[in-house]
């Protein structure tokens, strides 16, 4: 049954994963959940339940609690540099989730297993190459993750990488980095992508099981309010800027000598920010963080989504700039 107040929009990506808008939920560890995923799929698009990192109990819980909040789709994130990514794929597999996606490495090792299972396949990528190499694995789809997203991220902007992505492969691709309303979801399309994959956007949703503290950080973050750590140790980081993130830049200034102490710093670093300590924890947010402005449901966000991208689709160059220059004339 369609969601209420949610448009339907057919594209590949719809056709492919059943749902209603082509919109993802960004699998964010320890912040995606089954209460954000299962909103998130009854609302139309498609959650994702992020298990790196979890314990197996703890994903299947997950998604036995997803399945009661909705009869469609629910999605699940593999972190391959995970070390218990091979048992996780195992049960996910057995639990047989509509879709994955997976980061950080490849799923070769797997792929045969989740197709077997009926399972859709849907990599995250950071580079062209790494998209068509995916296309020739099996993956059913593949997303463009640009540098401007929150988490760990790589180096080309999804401007840049989204039609990159889209000329080396025939498969669907989903655009993701810095999309956080409906005219980034527009120009995504404009750029080749078939959907979107948001994730700052839902920080703060009611249905997002972070701290209040975190949220409102969120909403009053500005477009220079984000910084990235860890490029010292090849494992780049987007994250809101606050004490703990500028303590970690400082130290990565000389890694050699300050290893043990990044190293310990960094242990539950998340966690804390998720329970509220927005001072000593990893604020996890891509750059469109200055774009989120209020709280709503995760339904009210999709819909809103969808429809200034719509909206904004049917328009033609003079019509843009036209509306973009009322828009300044307004100010």
């Amino acid at each position: 049954m369609k969601t209420k107040g949610t448009a339907t929009v057919k594209t590949r990506i719809t056709e492919l994963l059943g749902i209603e808008a082509p919109v993802v939920q960004g699998a964010m560890a320890r912040i995606a959940d089954a209460s954000l995923a299962g909103a998130v799929s009854e609302a139309g698009g498609l959650g994702i339940i992020a298990c790196g990192g979890a314990p197996l109990a703890w994903v299947e819980e997950q998604v036995r609690i997803a399945r009661s909040m909705t009869d469609k789709p629910i999605g699940a994130n593999v972190m391959l540099m995970d070390p218990n990514a091979g048992e996780t794929a195992e049960l996910l597999a057995r639990l047989r989730v509509d879709v994955i996606t997976t980061g950080a490495g490849s799923p070769a090792n797997y792929m045969q297993l989740w197709k077997d299972a009926g399972i859709k396949v849907v990599p995250v990528v950071a580079s062209s190459a790494l998209a068509a190499r995916m296309e020739r694995l099996g993956a059913d789809a593949v997303v463009a993750e640009g540098t401007e997203a929150g988490g760990h991220i790589g180096e080309l902007t999804t401007m840049t990488l989204v039609p990159a992505v889209c000329d080396a492969v025939s498969i669907p691709v989903i655009a993701a980095g810095g999309i956080a309303d409906g005219r980034g979801m527009a120009a995504a399309f404009a750029l080749g992508a078939e959907g979107v994959q948001v994730g700052t956007r839902f920080l703060t949703v009611e249905e997002c099981s972070i701290a209040d503290a975190y949220k409102e950080r969120v909403i009053a973050a500005k477009d220079a309010d984000t910084i990235v750590t860890g490029r010292g140790s090849g494992h780049p980081v987007r994250c809101l800027k606050n004490k703990f993130a500028r303590t970690v830049r400082k130290l990565e200034g000389d890694v050699a000598a300050n290893g043990d102490e990044l190293e310990a710093m960094y242990v539950g670093s998340l966690k804390r920010a998720v329970e509220g300590d927005v001072d000593n924890g990893t604020m996890m947010a891509g750059q469109s963080a200055a774009l989120v402005r209020e709280r709503a449901t995760a339904a009210e966000a999709i819909a809103s989504l969808v429809a200034e991208a719509e909206e904004l689709g049917g328009l033609g160059l003079e019509a843009l700039a036209a509306r973009n220059a009322a828009r300044g004339e307004a100010r």
